[in-house]
């Protein structure tokens, strides 16, 4: 199976001069915890997570009105390609402990790939668990 048939197309995305508040609206708004951060051109160039906008942001007082997401996103984002097997996607994911994978195609963003695509798939399942497990062995 490949990352195309498990991921969320289209992605929902943010520019990187936008303030962290629109970030914060539209994860709220698509009940998501990450968002791809892209150029004008669609290119990737971040991702700014929830986690990103508590602890850069709101932990160290910045306003959310007028801090950019550019000063709080991860600029180093691990992607695949559409054509990506989905096993060795869900491999990287647990080896790297990452929830979430920007999907890129000729240097576009095109997709979403999270750990919860694995689970609405029966067959993708034991992929999902082994990087699960993954992921959260160093939260014990």
């Amino acid at each position: 199976m490949k990352v195309r048939e498990l991921m969320t197309a289209p992605a929902v995305s943010v520019g990187a001069g936008e303030s962290v508040e629109v970030a914060a609206r539209t994860l709220a708004q698509y009940n998501i915890g990450a968002l791809p951060v892209c150029d004008a051109g669609g290119r990737l160039c971040g991702l700014v997570t929830d986690r990103d906008l508590v602890t850069r942001c709101m932990a160290t007082q910045k306003p959310m009105t007028t801090t950019r997401i550019k000063e709080v996103m991860t600029c180093a984002v691990e992607c695949v390609s559409p054509d990506t097997d989905a096993a060795v996607a869900a491999h990287l994911m647990g080896r790297k402990q990452i929830r979430r994978l920007p999907v890129v195609e000729n240097g576009q963003l095109c997709g979403m790939l999270a750990l919860a695509d694995f689970a609405r798939r029966d067959e993708s399942f034991p992929d999902a668990a082994d990087a699960l497990g993954d992921i959260s062995e160093n939260l014990r």
